[in-house]
């Protein structure tokens, strides 16, 4: 069904573990390094990871004996994931494209928000089939990582918007965290990393039939 919007508003998505399940990717690449440099990686330590820059993420992998420099811990992790992406079983998230797809029928806007880096990003939004982000802001373009608001910030901006005229998805409280600072209406389907109920956000249990109404309803509530 397209809903006729009449107030300008927007949908800033998170991508891993948001649009798509690329937490195991992750982890997997993250023991694979850190076991090359005789370390030991627990899943007490991937999910510390959950949610952050990349750098951040380096410098945890560095605690745990990988002994290169952050950017190219960067560069292996994120060459390794992409390589073991399968374009013919992309694990979205349940409702994911669905919701995507109607938000477009919609004519509602969207921007890709991610601390991976651009070339990931462009490889899994191309995966969709259809053309759902009118702008990725990615990890190695901004000056600051969430939890700092500036990826949220910018992330409206590349729409034309205000930050509180858009809805920002989420599966981390660290995503939360720069998606709350910049004025977003904030919304929290967590996933891997438990996120409690708290005033500041809206909890979606799952994206699965959820609608372009639903966003709508939400930034209406905040107008």
């Amino acid at each position: 069904m397209i809903v006729a919007v009449e107030r300008r508003v927007g949908v800033l998505w998170d991508m891993d573990g948001t649009l798509i399940n690329t937490e195991p990717l992750w982890m997997a690449a993250e023991h694979e390094l850190v076991a090359s440099f005789g370390g030991v990686w627990t899943e007490e330590h991937a999910l510390q990871c959950v949610g952050n820059g990349l750098a951040e993420s380096a410098r945890i992998l560095q605690s745990a004996g990988v002994r290169l420099e952050e950017d190219a811990i960067i560069d292996w992790l994120t060459d390794h994931v992409t390589a073991h992406l399968d374009p013919a079983a992309m694990p979205w998230r349940p409702g994911a494209v669905e919701l995507l797809r109607g938000l477009g029928e919609a004519g509602i806007p969207c921007a890709l928000v991610t601390m991976s880096h651009r070339r990931m990003a462009e490889r899994i939004a191309e995966q969709l089939g259809f053309a759902a982000f009118a702008a990725i802001i990615a990890g190695d373009e901004v000056e600051h990582a969430k939890p700092h608001p500036d990826p949220y910030r910018r992330g409206a901006a590349a729409l034309g918007l205000d930050a509180a005229d858009c809805v920002a998805i989420e599966d981390s409280p660290t995503g939360l965290a720069s998606a709350r600072a910049a004025g977003t209406v904030a919304v929290a389907v967590p996933f891997l990393v438990e996120i409690p109920d708290a005033p500041g956000h809206t909890r979606w249990d799952s994206l699965v039939g959820r609608s372009s109404s639903d966003v709508l309803a939400l930034l209406g509530a905040a107008a």
